[in-house]
């Protein structure tokens, strides 16, 4: 058993795609102008939400669920040291080899070099967070491997240059218009000029080219890399959960299987993963049930991969484990069901987070995993409205981990000038007035003034003079009532 080299404080710069080259507020800007992005993107969501509600409407027991996937993710985070350890004798006494990679540099490290002593020039992968996290086609693509993607919004965004702007369909930005001149443009079948014509916009009939452009990838391919939506520990078990079969191709065909997981992904036992297989194709494809779940153990002679590796990637996630209001972010379970219901995302798509995980759960988990300063921006793509956490699978409570990376952010800045930032004197003062009874009711006599800014009106202006303008410009504030809730309270029932 190899020691575990874990434990580097964030994620390194320069590698993988957790970082946008923009803050939020200026790609978004972008993306709010673009007319057709936001009409995919409504229509998609409208579409996932409308099917989650109604197989999450079957299960009278939903709530009790979602607080067991909770208690799970708590309890087996507590002891995360000991599972990892666990996996990694049962994924070795079955064959298989597990790296412990403390980076992103590291993984793709460690891939590379698998992929390269078995001689291959190409690979086969399925659908993997992890992989893009952490940039592994690029890492490849140097070293001259070139990596086939068979999820089919995978596809669909390699062959356009794009990247991926949702956790479970990468190409939820893009209308069905847009795929066919995708597929018309690169797939050799529809290379000439004349037969382009002959593909159309139905989704079975792209769905049907893109089956004839990978079958011919799965058939020659000696190497497959996959993600892990779960592994059981106690029997060395990894899990993909998918919805077209391409999945199955890529674990079964090849010689050699290379898994990169986080080290989040673990439950212990396979009762726990009953839990999040009834909670997951709910709240992420709006299905009962996935259409195929794989689960492998080691190696079988004769049957499937004859070389397996497990890479156990940290890149940030002991750095969120240890700070006790944010590693409730390490609960995720990748449904992306906190995207569907997010005003923010559904409007600005996922591009504008800059990051492989966008919308509420990105929003949380990045800052972190990069340290939140070279993210500053994204604990603010939100508008706390909440609807994330009562989406949420496993309840994580992404609002409260907003508020307190923000926290984190302003307490940054203060440290770095030196001296306490406008907001924070603010604050400071209010909380002092609050703490004081006669202090408090002087202030709400004298916000009471308010009313003649208003003018009858149910908001104030929006010019207000600086610094108050920088507030107002973006936000409604309302004209202050003709009379306190205590001054009512007082009015109808007594002092």
């Amino acid at each position: 058993m190899s020691a575990v080299f874990l434990g580097l404080p964030t994620a390194p710069a320069g590698v993988g795609h957790l970082r946008g080259d923009r803050p939020f507020p200026a790609a978004a800007r972008d993306a709010l102008r673009d007319g057709q992005l936001r009409a995919n993107l409504g229509r998609a969501t409208a579409t996932i939400r409308a099917k989650r509600a109604a197989v999450v409407g079957e299960v009278p027991d939903w709530e009790a669920l979602r607080q067991a996937g909770a208690g799970v993710k708590r309890a087996t985070l507590a002891r995360l040291d000991e599972h990892l350890l666990e996996l990694e004798a049962r994924v070795t006494e079955r064959g298989g080899t597990v790296h412990w990679a403390r980076d992103a540099a590291e993984a793709n490290a460690v891939v590379t070099g698998l992929v390269r002593a078995t001689g291959a020039g190409e690979v086969v992968k399925v659908k993997s967070m992890a992989t893009q996290e952490i940039g592994l086609n690029e890492a490849l693509a140097a070293a001259g491997v070139t990596a086939h993607e068979t999820d089919l919004a995978e596809l669909i965004v390699q062959l356009g240059e794009d990247t991926p702007s949702h956790i479970l369909v990468p190409a939820i930005h893009r209308n069905r218009a847009e795929i066919r001149e995708v597929f018309a443009r690169t797939m050799p079948q529809f290379a000439g000029p004349g037969d382009a014509g002959d593909l159309t916009d139905d989704p079975r009939r792209l769905a049907m080219a893109a089956r004839a452009h990978l079958r011919e990838r799965f058939l020659r391919a000696k190497v497959a890399i996959s993600g892990a939506n779960f592994a059981v520990a106690e029997t060395g078990t990894l899990a993909v959960v998918e919805s077209e079969g391409n999945g199955r191709m890529c674990l079964t065909l090849p010689d050699t299987l290379i898994t990169v997981m986080g080290i989040e992904k673990l439950v212990p036992t396979w009762r726990d993963l009953e839990v999040f297989l009834q909670l997951l194709p709910r709240s992420s494809t709006g299905e009962r049930m996935n259409p195929y779940t794989s689960l492998w153990t080691g190696v079988t002679p004769g049957d499937g991969p004859q070389e397996f590796h497990l890479v156990l990637l940290d890149n940030g996630r002991t750095a969120v484990l240890a700070d006790e209001v944010g590693r409730e972010a390490l609960h995720c379970i990748r449904c992306s069901a906190c995207l569907n219901v997010c005003p923010v995302y559904e409007r600005t798509g996922g591009h504008a987070y800059g990051s492989v995980y966008p919308g509420p759960i990105g929003a949380v988990l990045s800052p972190q995993l990069t340290g939140v300063e070279d993210n500053a921006s994204l604990p603010y793509a939100s508008s706390l409205c909440g609807a994330c956490y009562d989406a949420c699978p496993v309840a994580i409570d992404i609002p409260s981990i907003l508020v307190h990376l923000r926290g984190e952010h302003v307490e940054a800045v203060a440290r770095e000038r030196r001296r306490p930032t406008p907001e924070a004197l603010a604050f400071r003062a209010l909380a002092r007035v609050m703490s004081h009874p006669r202090l408090w009711r002087a202030a709400q006599r004298a916000a009471g003034l308010g009313r003649f800014l208003a003018r009858g009106r149910p908001t104030l202006p929006a010019a207000l003079p600086p610094p108050a303008s920088a507030w107002t410009r973006t936000r409604d504030l309302p004209a202050p009532p003709a009379r306190s809730f205590v001054q009512q309270w007082t009015r109808e029932h007594g002092a």
